[in-house]
């Protein structure tokens, strides 16, 4: 059986793009990983970014295309309940990250909306990641899940807007840490290219 060939378009930044090549390189999957430079969005305004390509077919929406290849790499839980569990855990870390301002232009407002968003949102965040967690190594069940790895994706983002954000949630942080060595996400972490978001 030929294996798909896969293209995802993106930013030259890890952004809505990179719970996907997580994916891609937790599964050890081939990919092309096509990153756009800003100066060039002109020219393909009308694509919606990130956009996976399957054999030359096009789909959007950044957890549509992480959905589709957790189940592809086995990573979306080992029945209907943990996948459903893990789906709702990784909505939850996308209802934070939708809350933050990266559209406004102004700095000292999109400073103060930022300090209000981890001063009053990020607590009841962590408390309910923290109480899902319990004294479990994962997530959903007694392995790593998509959930896991958005969880390492969005805390990398969270920590440059605010470092420390978790440091009184040390099982969080342990979750994050073992995330880190799985060994094809080290590899990744460590040869992606270098952007602050």
């Amino acid at each position: 059986m030929t294996m798909p060939s896969y293209k995802l378009t993106y930013f030259n930044m890890r952004g809505r793009a990179e719970l996907p090549r997580y994916i891609f390189a937790y599964a050890g999957i081939a990919f092309e990983d096509r990153r756009v430079e800003w100066r060039d969005w002109p020219s393909i305004k009308k694509r919606k970014l990130p956009v996976l390509e399957v054999n030359g077919l096009p789909l959007t929406q950044s957890l549509a295309i992480a959905r589709f290849l957790a189940k592809e790499a086995g990573l979306v839980g080992n029945s209907r309940l943990a996948e459903a569990q893990a789906d709702a855990l990784v909505d939850t870390l996308n209802d934070f990250t939708l809350l933050i301002p990266w559209r406004e232009d102004n700095p000292q407002i999109k400073t103060q909306k930022i300090d209000l968003l981890f001063q009053s949102h990020a607590p009841k965040l962590l408390d309910h990641l923290q109480c899902h967690l319990g004294d479990r190594e994962w997530l959903v069940g007694d392995s790593e899940t998509w959930a896991d790895l958005y969880c390492h994706v969005c805390f990398t983002t969270f920590s440059v807007l605010r470092p420390g954000f978790a440091d009184h949630h040390p099982a969080l942080c342990g979750l994050t840490d073992r995330v880190e060595a799985i060994p094809n996400i080290a590899k990744w972490i460590q040869s992606r290219p270098t952007t602050e978001f």
